[in-house]
């Protein structure tokens, strides 16, 4: 038995259509189909609780109030709540010419990247760093001092945060769930915000030598650097580096890499933080991928190799799995995504191909790596 009571028929115009008083459930046996659109297709008027399929994410989506925000599920990944599992994010680069697309991955699954939206200036040598909802892009060349934001689990444009203590760019970003650092691009400097809140930054300390094109990986407590070009001898830096990234205070000397290289990708999950691929001045790119127990301290060893030799590679990381995307391999950009394990040693898998070819991009982050 059912029953309906009507007291006016209207559509969203006010012309036709049903509008249902008091208190109203719906069922279905087997699904039911809400509105659809493209993100730039989004209303903005309204009411809190609105939900629609997003087309060009494939996600359902709801209206807060204020934006429009993923629909959260359960991920086995994470064994919490997460907006749609753990999301990987790569922004700006080189395609030839600077570019400031951002786009995202899913990481637990396999696939192209889908776009996501713009920075607010177009640069590449940037860097990235994330807490599990909002995301960092900081510095890029033409030596910039800007920071951008977005929150990931929303595909939008990105927002002005504040500025770096210095114009910079070939940086290293990693991250707490609270804190990001930004470190080096010529200098030795390390910068810090508070990630929730917008701002200028901060001066953390300094790293152990003066370098550029390293990249960044963390844990909960510890934030590391590896790899660089050292300045002003231009050559190639095994090094990392460490500090604790809830104090303040000078980098500390970690260990070295297996193979002195810049730019490598960086990422990590709570215990392991791995470097894959690398330019090697004046030799071919590495397909090599190093990794470390970041608690510890020590050399790193030999995990495995990339799908693709290449340099100035990005990463990003779940609790389960990194993902290594773009590169430069001379004369060629690359669009590959490699992937792998992160518990285990063995070579990377093909993940799929980010939207262009792009190198210099090392802006990257996800919401769900070591550090949150």
């Amino acid at each position: 038995m059912s029953e309906a009571r009507i007291n006016r028929i209207s559509n969203e115009l006010g012309t036709g259509g049903p509008i249902v008083s008091g208190i109203t459930t719906f069922s279905g046996l087997n699904y039911f189909v809400p509105p659809k659109g493209t993100t730039a297709e989004r209303p903005s008027n309204c009411p809190s609780g609105s939900i629609r399929f997003n087309t060009d994410s494939a996600h359902l989506e709801y209206f807060d109030g204020l934006q429009w925000l993923e629909m959260e599920a359960f991920n086995v990944e994470i064994g919490v709540s997460g907006a749609l599992g753990n999301r990987g994010v790569f922004g700006g680069g080189f395609t030839p010419g600077a570019t400031n697309t951002i786009e995202y991955i899913t990481i637990s699954t396999a696939g192209n990247s889908i776009d996501f939206g713009d920075l607010t200036v177009t640069r590449s040598y940037i860097s990235g760093s994330s807490s599990s909802t909002r995301g960092l892009f900081s510095g890029g060349y033409l030596a910039t001092n800007v920071i951008d934001y977005i929150t990931i689990s929303s595909t939008s444009n990105a927002l002005d945060f504040g500025d770096l203590t210095r114009t910079a760019h070939s940086t290293a970003s990693c991250s707490s769930s609270t804190r990001s650092l930004n470190a080096g691009g010529g200098t030795n400097t390390i910068d810090y915000v508070t990630i929730a809140s917008t701002g200028n930054a901060q001066d953390f300390g300094d790293l152990t030598r003066v370098a550029g094109r390293f990249s960044g990986c963390s844990s909960s407590t510890r934030g590391v650097f590896g790899g660089g070009l050292l300045y002003p001898s231009s050559g190639n830096s095994n090094v990392i580096d460490y500090v604790t990234i809830a104090s303040l205070g000078n980098a500390i000397d970690f260990g070295d890499l297996t193979q002195g290289r810049q730019s490598p990708g960086a990422c990590s999950n709570a215990t392991r933080g791995l470097f894959g691929g690398g330019y090697i001045s004046p030799s071919p790119q590495s397909n090599i991928i190093d990794y470390i127990t970041i608690a510890s301290t020590g050399n790193a060893q030999d995990f495995g190799d990339l799908t693709v030799a290449r340099g100035y590679v990005a990463g990003v990381a779940s609790p389960i799995r990194g993902v290594f995307g773009g590169g430069n391999f001379v004369p060629n950009l690359q669009n590959t995504m490699d992937y792998i394990t992160i518990s285990s040693t063995s070579n990377a898998v093909d993940f799929g191909d980010l939207t262009f070819s792009q190198d210099n991009t090392n802006a990257s982050f996800s919401n769900g790596h070591g550090g949150l």
